[in-house]
């Protein structure tokens, strides 16, 4: 399955651009920077962990009956003639290109995708990844044993890259989840999955990194391993040394679309305050504190009078958000949140989004020579509407994936009420109708919420007039419903 170019920020991908750009090897790092005395000794015993290296034999067969193959197949939009590279487009971070996998393969205007899961609980629900299952119509989730279930999407959450699928099985075998926090650079881990489609497939490696950001997406921590993940281990599991999923494989760097020694994968703790939620309410709530920011160099750093360029410098604060009644300015520089410190602006994003929206939040920040302590409660970012995909478009209806317009894009649109199209496909695309375009009307009644044009729509059994604005254009579009 397709690795999606999901995620963070400069400063770590600034020290893969500089093995990249330069090919220095760890030795060549040495002899440029050799100390003036030589090192103390240091003992093996020093460098090995005191356990030994774990029984991958043994996690494997406890675990493969649990790890399973997705099949997803959807309609390929009409403008996809040729492959598309999942990077933004309009990203300017030259080493997006790199965070990237191989689309599925598409024949007669259907898009075919493999990717994996693992099923977290006896009676078949299945973790896996957002972009596994994004445009599908039909999923179907193959177990080792080769039985095949077709699954239903409950959710899948877009920021998180996490999905939750629902089959019709019961007394099955499942993972044992783990703690993502424990675990340390230099742990040994192991991925089960169907790289290019071949089933249960074991790579190992280690820990390479923590809370990695990658470009374009400053939401999720990754963990980063040197296990081999291919297309098709997306949405697989991460294993331990004890057995214990810690992770869902979703990313790769590479410039020719396979493994090049560096993988990330999701945390599980957070992909199960993900799920949690889905489960519960069938979409997401993720936490927001209401700033723009952006990541220090030196010269800003010795502009601001900091010691050393870490920090996240705030660019604009957004009114009555959790920045604003907190006092935060434009100008400062948050250098902890809740007491960790913040390198950069990717890891500001990342420690933000795992916050749960109103909780307390202590902020240090760095204003005028001095460090204050302020408190934020975090507010909540709209709600990302989790079974959008599998909801208006699966069921052959609009095929469209809507949120509310936020106050300052009413303003900027002038409009007091509408929804903002994220996604088109199916009929809404055939009709015309793009992401960025503010749907006003349904066959001439204001629509407020996605709720509501749910309603409207299930009301009609042929075809709608959806009034759009684009820019400051306005005009009526017919859409029909399958």
């Amino acid at each position: 399955m397709q690795f999606r170019n999901k995620a963070l920020g400069v400063s770590a991908i600034g020290l893969l651009a500089v093995g990249a750009a330069t090919g220095l090897s760890a030795q060549a790092l040495l002899h440029s920077q050799e100390p003036a005395v030589p090192p103390a000794p240091v003992t093996i015993a020093h460098l090995v962990p005191p356990t030994s290296a774990p029984n991958y034999r043994a996690i494997v067969a406890e675990n493969q009956a649990a790890v399973v193959g997705i099949t997803t197949a959807g309609m390929m939009p009409a403008s996809d003639s040729e492959e598309v590279q999942p990077g933004n487009p309009n990203d300017d971070n030259p080493l997006s290109q790199f965070f990237r996998g191989l689309p599925g393969p598409r024949r007669h205007g259907v898009m075919h995708a493999q990717g994996s899961g693992f099923i977290i609980s006896a009676d078949g629900l299945v973790l896996t990844n957002a972009h596994v299952v994004d445009g599908a119509k039909q999923v179907t989730v193959k177990l080792s044993d080769h039985r095949e279930f077709k699954a239903k999407v409950l959710g899948a959450d877009k920021s998180s890259d996490i999905a939750v699928l629902k089959i019709d099985a019961h007394d099955l075998p499942t993972v044992q989840l783990g703690n993502s926090d424990q675990l340390g650079v230099g742990d040994y881990v192991l991925a089960i999955g169907e790289p290019f489609g071949l089933e249960e497939t074991a790579t190992a490696g280690i820990v390479s990194a923590k809370g990695r950001t990658l470009p374009g997406d400053g939401y999720v921590p990754f963990i980063q391993t040197d296990a081999a993940v291919n297309p098709g281990n997306s949405g697989g599991p991460l294993f331990d040394a004890n057995g214990a999923v810690v992770g869902i494989n979703a990313q790769i760097y590479s410039n020719s679309g396979g493994y090049q020694g560096v993988s990330f994968a999701i945390p599980i703790n957070l992909a199960v305050q993900v799920k949690d939620q889905i489960v519960k309410t069938g979409k997401v709530a993720h936490a927001r504190l209401g700033v723009e920011v952006q990541t220090l160099d030196q010269s800003l750093a010795d502009s601001f009078k900091l010691k050393t360029p870490n920090g996240a410098l705030v660019a604009q604060v957004e009114p009555d958000s959790a920045a604003a009644h907190a006092g935060i300015k434009v100008g400062d520089v948050i250098l902890k949140f809740n007491g960790s410190p913040v390198v950069d602006a990717g890891q500001l994003s990342s420690r933000v989004g795992v916050a749960t929206p109103g909780d307390k939040a202590s902020i240090d920040v760095w204003r005028n020579g001095q460090t204050l302590s302020l408190t934020a409660t975090i507010g909540a970012a709209l709600p990302t509407m989790a079974n959008a995909t599998a909801g208006a478009a699966a069921q052959g209806k609009l095929g469209l994936a809507l949120r509310p317009l936020r106050p300052e894009e009413r303003q900027q649109a002038g409009v007091s009420g509408g929804l903002m199209v994220e996604e088109a496909r199916g009929h809404a695309a055939d009709a015309g109708i793009q992401p960025g375009d503010v749907v006003i009307s349904v066959d001439g009644t204001p629509v407020q919420s996605v709720e509501q044009l749910r309603k409207l729509v299930a009301s009609h059994e042929n075809q709608v007039a959806l009034l759009i604005q684009r820019g400051n254009t306005r005009l009526f579009v017919p859409v029909g419903l399958g």
